[in-house]
């Protein structure tokens, strides 16, 4: 208690002090005594600002071209081109924007500086300027926007009939990966069965989820569509995989989608990067914990006629754990009666590639 008297004590006779010393500039300046020397720094720090802009400008363009590769991987999927010319577009226009009003804004700074004798130029309204930098850049902002709509409600909205679909559960740190099975439909999933063993959730007690399996990779075929229905766990986490240019949220208690058709397969990645270790990635680009970094996935796209016999290859996750099967049985009809699924995991889920298996 002592201490923090002192300590307000102090603060108090520092707030005096600062007091005074104002007291003493405003008598000052009233008098006519009161003078500022404004010396060379103003003509230093004037100076400063355009070295800033040169060599601050030259060093941005160095580091943008020295890792362009590196923020901007080959791209693999049809509305990734698309996706690429939108986002290049949106940052000329906002570059050259950009470029413009800091230049103007350090070079007045040079110009402008304070020089005795010298006043400001008080300019209060000009109703032609206002017109043109409201009209166009609302013009501007509106196309952008308008394009990037229709792109958007196009690769998040229905996706073609012969796509493939993948589920993607995130949760705290890994991804779930499931596919339906032979009947080409999601089963049923049920939060009151997930443990351990049943992390996705099955309700085995849905006929159309005793063929679906699950994976540790994503593999998906080249040049048919694939449509990734989302759904979170616990947290907010986000599906990225940065070839495909796909990104969507995966919120908890909100499925999500996206659709996309690859046009590069790994093998033929890899030969073009000359990099054989190549994967696709998944990762969560959101910070959803301690873990987050570890929070990846593979992700395999195959020639049609690979992913078919890999489809093939695949076991249901009721046939590879008879146990839930089992236990599911031993259960009160209530509890399986409760199972549940959002209208995106009931969707028919055709798959012509897998239909013949």
């Amino acid at each position: 208690m002592t201490a923090l008297t002192i300590l307000l004590v102090l603060v108090l006779l520092l707030v005096v002090f600062a007091m005074l010393f104002r007291l003493q500039i405003f008598t000052s300046i009233f008098s006519g005594t009161f003078t500022r020397d404004i010396g060379m720094s103003n003509s230093v720090n004037a100076i400063l600002m355009l070295v800033f802009l040169v060599f601050g400008g030259a060093w941005f363009a160095y580091s943008f071209v020295e890792n362009f590769n590196k923020m901007n991987p080959p791209i693999a999927s049809i509305h990734g081109h698309e996706m690429e010319r939108m986002f290049w577009i949106t940052m000329a226009v906002i570059g050259v924007a950009f470029a413009i009003t800091q230049s103007l804004l350090f070079v007045y700074s040079y110009k402008y500086q304070y020089k005795e004798g010298r006043r400001a130029y008080f300019f209060s309204h000009n109703n032609k300027i206002e017109v043109i930098w409201t009209v166009i850049p609302a013009i501007v902002m509106a196309a952008l926007i308008f394009a990037g709509w229709k792109a958007w409600t196009r690769i998040t909205g229905p996706a073609p009939k012969d796509s493939v679909v993948v589920e993607l559960m995130g949760k705290q740190f890994n991804w779930l990966v499931r596919y339906p099975g032979r009947d080409m439909k999601l089963g049923v999933v049920n939060y009151r069965m997930i443990d351990a063993v049943n992390e996705f959730g099955f309700d085995l007690s849905d006929k159309s989820a005793l063929d679906d399996f699950t994976t540790n990779e994503i593999h998906v075929p080249k040049g048919v569509p694939v449509l990734i229905k989302i759904r979170s766990r616990d947290v907010l986490h986000a599906v990225y995989m940065p070839h495909f240019r796909v990104q969507m949220y995966a919120v908890p208690g909100m499925p999500t989608r996206f659709w996309f058709t690859p046009t590069m397969t790994t093998d033929e990645m890899r030969a073009k990067l000359g990099n054989p270790g190549f994967n696709y990635e998944l990762a969560c680009n959101q910070i959803c914990g301690g873990s987050h970094f570890a929070m990846k996935a593979t992700v395999i796209v195959d020639e049609p006629d690979d992913y078919q016999n890999w489809y093939a290859a695949q076991e249901s996750f009721a046939k590879k754990n008879p146990e839930v099967l089992a236990a599911l049985k031993q259960k009160p009809a209530s509890m399986v009666s409760q199972a549940t699924t959002p209208a995106e995991t009931k969707e028919v889920a055709p798959a012509p590639l897998a239909a013949s298996y």
